[in-house]
């Protein structure tokens, strides 16, 4: 594995202020082993199909909803495929994984190591969040016929450890605020370093658009884009009135990405309820977005997700900390599939300007990044064996 960047250099920086990832780690995931990706504004996997790019991704989402509070089984459906390759069982018949991250910003690098038990049974079996060479948190899984894991957490009062039992199929780093009270100031640290954690991972919207779900007129509903984005229309419909400064930026960059002349995106509403998207080529002439190729759609709604934010994407922020404090990231796998040479550029381009201004941070799988190295601001994973 290589790592490029074309970031400036860093000048002793003062820590930020929105909390972001910066480094992923599969000590234990798939076909991955010791692995330690480090992460960006702008990150992009590459490498040849089956060096374990959308695995990377889908390590990140799992701890994106882990800590969000969503339940393993939930986010392990298939916990299996997360077993590495021919890792045998212990006495006890038992197999597993382990990942984590690191995340940035004002309490400093805060590092999240998870282990999860895939069989016999499913279950989170151990987990330390530590900061400043300091363990804030650890579970460990005591007695395997209890769901339940012994927690300890940092508490530098009377006692320098609490201990009391925690549930095994949710991440323990995003229930602390609901076990410790905060009464010294070793909890004070540990709840700031457990929300820092949980906010550089809560607010990911995965997205991987399907061309051939996004040619039908759509109905009318909440706005929200999905994961597919089935619903581009409807959601061309409704971000064209709230922003026009944003959906101008949209407009240029369509027009740089699609063929043809384009002087503006719009989105009529027909008599049935639904409403459909169309591209207007000038002197009258409309183009139905069904008509569109697949790289052209694709890269229509994946400029739509980099210049709008987690009002309009299905997403889940954290609704307690206010909006100038959260990052939303996306997790783009596939990102430059079906996307000409000059498509993917231009998608790049349009990302990195994005994700300079810091209220988004983009990490994405392309199938070849060598003219994508070029974009300043791009750090590049490279897989390649």
């Amino acid at each position: 594995m290589t790592v490029s960047s074309l970031a400036a250099p860093a000048q002793a920086e003062a820590r930020p202020d929105r909390p972001g990832a910066t480094e992923l780690r599969l000590a234990a995931f798939a076909a991955h082993r010791r692995a330690r990706f480090p992460l960006g504004p702008l990150t992009l996997f590459t490498g040849p199909s089956g060096s374990g790019k959308t695995t990377a991704l889908r390590a990140y989402e799992a701890l994106a909803r882990l800590g969000g509070g969503a339940v393993l089984d939930e986010v392990f459906p298939d916990p299996d495929a997360c077993v590495p390759e021919r890792a045998l069982p212990d006495a006890q018949r038992r197999r597993g994984f382990r990942i984590g991250c690191t995340a940035d910003g004002p309490e400093g690098p805060v590092r999240l190591d998870v282990a999860v038990q895939a069989e016999p049974e499913l279950r989170i079996v151990g987990e330390r969040l530590t900061a400043g060479g300091l363990t804030l948190l650890e579970t460990a899984l005591r007695d395997p016929g209890r769901r339940m894991v012994q927690a300890a957490w940092h508490t530098a009062g009377s006692s320098p450890v609490t201990r009391g039992p925690l549930p095994d199929d949710r991440l323990g780093t995003a229930l602390l605020p609901l076990r410790v009270s905060g009464r010294t100031d070793g909890e004070r640290r540990v709840l700031a370093a457990a929300e820092q954690m949980v906010v550089a991972l809560r607010s990911v919207y995965a997205c991987d658009p399907s061309p051939r779900r996004m040619r039908a007129a759509v109905p009318l509903g909440a706005g929200r884009l999905l994961r597919g984005c089935d619903n581009l229309a409807e959601v061309l419909w409704r971000t064209r009135s709230e922003c026009g400064h944003r959906y101008a930026h949209l407009v240029t960059a369509v027009r740089a990405g699609c063929a043809g002349p384009v002087t503006d995106v719009l989105a009529e509403p027909l008599g049935d309820g639904t409403v459909r998207a169309l591209l207007d080529r000038g002197d009258g002439v409309r183009t139905h977005l069904g008509l569109l190729g697949d790289g052209e759609l694709r890269y229509l709604a994946l400029a739509l997700v980099l210049l709008t934010g987690p009002g309009v994407l299905e997403v889940d922020p954290a609704g307690e900390v206010p909006a100038a404090l959260q990052t939303l990231t996306v997790l783009a796998d596939g990102l430059d599939r079906g996307l000409d040479a000059r498509q993917a550029g231009e998608l790049v381009r349009l990302a990195a300007r994005m994700c300079e201004r810091g209220h988004i941070r983009l990490v994405g799988a392309v199938g070849d990044a060598v003219r994508l190295c070029e974009v300043p601001g791009v750090t590049v994973v490279d897989l390649t064996p």
